[in-house]
This record gives C-alpha cells, sequence and structure tokens, in this order.
C-alpha cells in the first residue's frame, strides 16, 4: 500500500478543519496509508525547515506559491509515477510565514495550487481532497468529473 506523509507545521486548532481532513483521510485509506506530521512551530523559518527537511521520507513535494500549477489529472500522474516506483510521497506545508528556502531547495517537486494565498490550515484540507481526488482519477473512479 502507498504511503504518504503530510508534514506540516502547527497543529489545526479549528474543530471543522480537522474534521475535514479526518474525511478525506478516511476516504483515501483504501488507496493509501497516510500519516501527518505536525512540526512545532519556531520563531524562523529555517528552524522550522530543519525539522521539515527531518521528517521528509521518499519524493519530497513542497506546496509554495513558487511552483508549477498542476490540473488535478497531471497531480495524479505524478502519484502515479511515485507510486508505480513504489516511492513514498511527502507533501510539505509550511507554517503561516511560507517555508524556509532550504526545503524550498531540498524539494524533489514544487507545487502551487493557486496564485492565491491560503491558510496553512486550510491548506491541509485542500490537499488531502486532492490526494483523494488523485486517486479516484488513477482508479478510474467517478468522484473526478
Amino acid at each position: 500500500m502507498q504511503k504518504i506523509y503530510i508534514v506540516c507545521v502547527g497543529k489545526i486548532k479549528e474543530e471543522f478543519y480537522r474534521e475535514a481532513v479526518q474525511e478525506y483521510l478516511k476516504r483515501l485509506s483504501r488507496f493509501a496509508k497516510v500519516e501527518t506530521v505536525e512540526i512545532p512551530e519556531n520563531k524562523t523559518l529555517e528552524r522550522e525547515g530543519e525539522g521539515i527537511l527531518r521528517a521528509c521520507k521518499g519524493h519530497a513535494i513542497a506546496l509554495c506559491i513558487e511552483g508549477r500549477k498542476e490540473s488535478s489529472e497531471s497531480f495524479a500522474q505524478l502519484i502515479k509515477k511515485s507510486c508505480d516506483k513504489g516511492e513514498d510521497i511527502t507533501f510539505i506545508i509550511g507554517s503561516s510565514c511560507g517555508l524556509a528556502e532550504s526545503v524550498k531547495a531540498k524539494a524533489d517537486d514544487r507545487i502551487s495550487f493557486s496564485d492565491m494565498t491560503f491558510p496553512h490550515q486550510l491548506m491541509r484540507v485542500i490537499l488531502a481532497e486532492q490526494i483523494y481526488r488523485a486517486f479516484m482519477i488513477i482508479s478510474g473512479g467517478e468522484y473526478h468529473k
């Protein structure tokens, strides 16, 4: 079974975000084992970056505004490629201050979900939904229209 890590800074404070993430992780459980690794917030991005980099496994994908845009289909193909290689995948979400340059530089890929800035807690919901959508695309499911 595919192993996916979501490495993020801080904890989700709002219950409605936690519930939304849990719903998508529950749906994903038939395709992959997903583990969330929460790195403590720090006074500097560099310190947060050190913790993030220690937690990364396999193919590391940093979510940052400078990353390339992907359609849901191309995002699914990116995931499928790692699955076919038997690689773990780590998605990285920074804090409200962003990601350290060292994390962006060491990531295997950098992806932007939008030119807009989203709260990092909401980004966890969006990411979980898109990973679920990707697996539904890969499996030929009807979720993605």
